[in-house]
């Protein structure tokens, strides 16, 4: 792809996307139907409030009139306020902005298998209901050129559903001879393909045949301006009920409780305790420092050893790969409990025994240099995204469909990075990945390094502008070799708009890594999605291989414990 295709976002043409959809006929949208396709009532249809029956008996009939003239009056200033402000238009987030410069052009692509074939003017109904009436899905991006140092802004617009909604024209011979081969070719091609920046940035490509897993199958593309994964993608479950009851929100695992700020022990605990208090202090102080120092050394100077996973420059403007794996959210269950760990410390031990693995087979030609090479014991850094915020609540966010009410859950790109390393090494024990993985996550547990990147970050955009935020970015990722995430999904069974879902699959692409991590749960399932540049690794099936037996050898291990 030439690198000067997405130099500027804002300007991208609207040829190259016009190839990969098949306009639709307009249908009719029924905004007044509660129902969200899934046969039950959804919570965006709302009743007056109703005022008590004794008051409304007491209250004068000329009262009643003055008391609905006042109330009128501040509706009409109300929504008279609203309009000025949705036209002004919102500022841009300095970790939006980010995401709009040459080298961080960057897309969220998630991937739903569905359990049937796609009702399209259900789906219509429903994203009319739901996710159209989110304040970034129906704005565009706007910046007013004429002032000197001008903000792009958040400005409201008209959305027509026909340029969102989109149906391939892919071969059927294609389609019907390998069907999952055939949605892989398409999300690659989605890598290289332009948004419209003059319509909101979003879109949904509705495959609907038939897969080795689904139905049909649909895939949700956002700009990462809209916001963080964790909202992006909370957003996106909130706009789904749950498969045994239609008319509530989906359930989801309980989140870990978080590290509380510890309070000073009472004189009475002793001398002990108050010093472990302390030190404690010195601790988080002590790692936040270290951390700190490699992370700005990192944007300058420090880069990782070269290895098969790390990506050429350039590689952000290259073509990606996107596959996935199902996995037993039972077995990850196991390990943890086992090991007594979490599930976060299991997946990053699975990362490092999955890529050791691809590793050693990738430098290793003969049985001598095979044996020297597993001596060694390499260590490579991914570039983690932490939310620093609260994580929105469901309910919160369905409240955020409503585009008259204010906005209850804090909204953006609310995120901080932290370097974590990854160990590939030759374990003879495969639990040692976990031990190993449990250490690093530990470690970074006390740590304010994802606060500091936070809150450095938006300082150096306000002293120095976003080009140099952005080189100081540009130069963490490509000293660094890759990127990691994971995902806590709903813990049953949910529909999108009346269609089963069977797996969720997201992952980002756009920013300078050629491999891309993502566990997300869903269920009793977990998807391990890889985003993976497409010519450096054309056997990554062969990886996707290599985490799933390392999954099995860690569950094998742990049960002879």
């Amino acid at each position: 792809m030439d690198p000067h295709a997405t130099a500027d976002p804002v300007s991208s043409s609207t040829h190259s996307t016009s190839t990969l959809r098949k306009r639709l006929p307009l249908l009719p949208i029924d905004t007044s139907s509660p129902s969200l396709g899934g046969g039950g009532k959804g919570d965006w249809s709302r009743e007056p409030a109703k005022a008590p029956t004794e008051q409304r008996a007491s209250a004068a009939p000329q009262e009643e009139e003055e008391q609905g003239s006042m109330a009128g009056k501040e509706e009409e200033e109300e929504g008279s306020r609203r309009d000025v402000e949705a036209a002004a238009g919102e500022p841009m987030s300095p970790a939006g902005r980010l995401f709009r410069e040459r080298h961080f052009n960057c897309h969220i692509v998630a991937v739903i298998g569905l359990g049937k074939p796609v009702d399209v003017a259900a789906a219509k109904r429903g994203l009319e209901a739901t996710l159209v009436r989110h304040p970034r899905f129906c704005s565009v991006q706007v910046k007013d050129d004429v002032k000197k140092n001008a903000k792009p802004r958040w400005v409201r617009t008209t959305v027509n559903l026909d340029d969102h909604i989109i149906f391939p024209n892919l071969d059927p011979a294609a389609t019907s001879a390998n069907p999952d081969h055939a949605i892989e070719e398409y999300l690659s091609s989605l890598s290289t393909a332009p948004m419209d920046h003059s319509r909101p940035l979003w879109e949904l490509h509705i495959l609907d045949f038939p897969t080795s897993e689904a139905t049909s199958t649909v895939a949700i593309r956002m700009h990462h301006s809209l916001g963080d994964g964790v909202s992006l993608l909370s957003l996106l479950i909130a706009c789904t009920r749950s498969a045994a009851d239609p008319a509530r929100l989906p359930e989801l695992p309980p989140a870990p409780a978080r590290r509380a700020a510890r309070q000073p022990p009472p004189l009475a605990a002793g001398v002990a305790a108050i010093l472990l208090w302390a030190w404690s202090f010195v601790v988080l102080a002590w790692h936040t420092m270290v951390d700190v120092l490699r992370f700005v050394a990192s944007a300058w100077f420090l880069r990782d050893p070269t290895t098969p996973f790390m990506g050429a420059r350039g590689v952000e403007f290259s073509r990606k790969r996107i596959v996935h794996r199902t996995l037993s959210l039972d077995d990850v269950k196991f390990v943890k409990n086992a090991m007594k760990c979490t599930v976060n410390d299991v997946f990053v031990g699975v990362t490092c025994a999955g890529l050791s693995r691809y590793y050693f087979r990738k430098t290793s030609e003969g049985n001598s240099e095979r044996k020297k090479s597993q001596k060694k014991n390499v260590c490579v850094r991914s570039a983690l995204l932490v939310n620093i915020r609260k994580t929105p609540g469901l309910h919160a966010l369905a409240e955020m469909m409503d585009s008259s009410k204010s906005n209850k859950a804090k909204w953006g790109n609310l995120i901080g990075y932290i370097l974590l390393p990854f160990h590939i090494a030759m374990h003879d024990d495969p639990l040692e990945y976990i031990r190993q993985g449990k250490r690093t996550v530990d470690r970074k547990k006390t740590s304010l390094e994802a606060v500091f990147t936070y809150w450095s970050g938006n300082l150096i955009v306000k002293l120095f502008g976003m080009k140099a935020a952005a080189a100081l970015c540009y130069g963490m990722f490509t000293n660094t070799t890759m990127s990691f995430s994971s995902m806590v999904g709903p813990a049953e069974k949910v529909e999108f708009y009346g269609h089963p879902i069977v797996y969720i699959a997201p992952t980002v692409y756009g920013h300078p890594h050629a491999l891309t991590v993502h566990y997300q749960s869903y269920n009793d399932i977990v998807k391990l999605v890889l985003s993976v540049d497409d010519s450096q690794f054309p056997d990554c099936h062969q990886l996707l291989d290599d985490f799933a037996e390392s999954l099995r050898l860690i569950r094998e291990a742990a049960s002879t414990r």
